[in-house]
């Protein structure tokens, strides 16, 4: 079973770097196989979570590249997240468990320098709720 959590945690991070891919399916087999949910949760959360980190590092060191040519995002761009950011705030960073939009606020997170305890507890806290969802609904599903 050890080979199972090392698989699900790579997969929780890498679910949550901008790379598509999807740790729910595999949480969701191994509670099939009759995993224990507190310990999968666990390690599922803390690979999302840390897969987060990425993106927020990402986005520390991502204006240093600004005013490169083949920098993605065009200034205007920038300023406008910005104001997003700064308008709705950290506590966005609940939402990083989002399908779409989630690894986007973790970079954000990053770009705006939120400090690492707060990305830290923000992002698990949500990431957490998530994977504690899929165990609810698999054992409601079993029912």
């Amino acid at each position: 079973m050890t080979a199972s959590y090392l698989l699900l945690f790579g997969s929780a991070f890498l679910a949550a770097t901008i790379l598509p891919f999807y740790s729910e399916v595999l949480l969701f087999a191994l509670l099939q196989q009759g995993g224990d949910p507190v310990a999968l949760v666990i390690v599922a959360t803390l690979g999302n979570t840390l897969g987060a980190v990425v993106n927020w590092l990402l986005g520390l060191y991502l204006l240093h590249f600004q005013d490169r040519r083949w920098f993605y995002f065009s200034r205007a761009q920038i300023e406008a997240a910005q104001r997003w950011y700064q308008r709705y705030g950290f506590w966005s960073l609940l939402f990083a468990w989002l399908p779409v939009g989630g690894d986007a606020l973790t970079l954000i997170g990053g770009v705006m320098k939120v400090r690492l305890w707060l990305f830290l507890l923000l992002v698990g806290t949500g990431k957490g709720l998530r994977y504690v969802s899929v165990v609810y609904i698999t054992g409601w599903l079993h029912t």
